[in-house]
């Protein structure tokens, strides 16, 4: 039995030196604080690219600083603002597609940051804006940096985001009403969230779809990407001016009950 006891006590004196080793959340700020950090989120306003679907945003002032403006004057500035949840840089959480699955305010925090790593698209998308990603572009980022890692936000950079705010160049319809932008495969999605068991992705497009494909009503890419109980963050900004592998991505929402989406702020630390 005493050897048992002082076998006990050696482990417990192993994990306290192994604890005192580790830095503490004091030591990580400070770390973080001498680190880049980069906005991936375009601010939202009124007449911004949203889903053809979707009204426009509207805002009213209800009160003002200065007394002099009638009733609004109260000393302070507060507005109301009418918008549906997938507006600007947004969350699209499972539940947006697939009836059941989890809502925003079912995310966790600990699904909010993330290994960052960004698949870099943006020439053959330049090349042809229908370009959609494939195994090839995946595997060329694994031999570079290793194996997507398991709880990663992926994001696919195709430059899509410097057409922003211009809703016309974001669309790149022809003068048959067709949309020509980029987008997501079934094959990597699958790969992605299968395999490597990332826990979201993102995109600088209005959908997960290329526009061919939701110039017809088509968005069964985006309903796989939800009905694996996953999230995604659309409309994503500045993808060119982070890594491809070594940062990581804070994604925040507020916390509507039930909600089917909401504006997100999205942004990387870089390494």
């Amino acid at each position: 039995m005493r050897w048992l006891i002082a076998a006990l006590l050696m482990l417990a004196l192993q994990g306290t030196a192994h604890a005192a080793d580790q830095p503490s959340l004091m030591d990580i700020w400070k770390t973080l604080q001498k680190k880049t950090f980069v906005d991936l989120t375009h601010a939202f306003a009124p007449g911004i690219p949203h889903w053809k679907g979707f009204p426009d945003e509207e805002r009213e002032t209800l009160f003002y600083y200065d007394p002099s403006v009638g009733s609004m004057g109260n000393g302070f500035w507060a507005q109301r603002y009418s918008i549906v949840g997938q507006w600007g840089t947004h969350v699209d959480p499972p539940a947006h597609f697939i009836k059941g699955l989890r809502t925003v305010d079912q995310i966790p925090p600990k699904e909010m940051i993330m290994p960052l790593v960004v698949l870099d698209v943006h020439q053959q998308a330049s090349a042809n804006p229908d370009y959609v990603i494939t195994m090839q572009d995946v595997r060329a980022w694994e031999q570079r940096h290793g194996p997507i890692p398991s709880g990663a936000f992926v994001a696919m950079r195709t430059d899509w985001s410097k057409r922003w705010p211009d809703m016309a160049r974001m669309m790149n319809a022809d003068i048959k009403g067709v949309a020509h932008y980029p987008g997501w495969s079934r094959e990597v999605l699958r790969y992605l969230y299968e395999e490597r068991k990332i826990t979201a992705s993102g995109h600088e497009t209005t959908d997960t779809d290329p526009g061919l494909a939701t110039s017809k009503d088509d968005y069964s890419l985006e309903t796989y990407v939800l009905s694996t109980n996953h999230y995604q963050i659309e409309l994503l900004a500045n993808l060119d001016t982070v890594p491809e592998a070594g940062a990581l991505v804070v994604v925040s929402f507020p916390k509507p009950k039930n909600g089917s989406g909401f504006p997100a702020r999205v942004f990387a630390i870089l390494p």
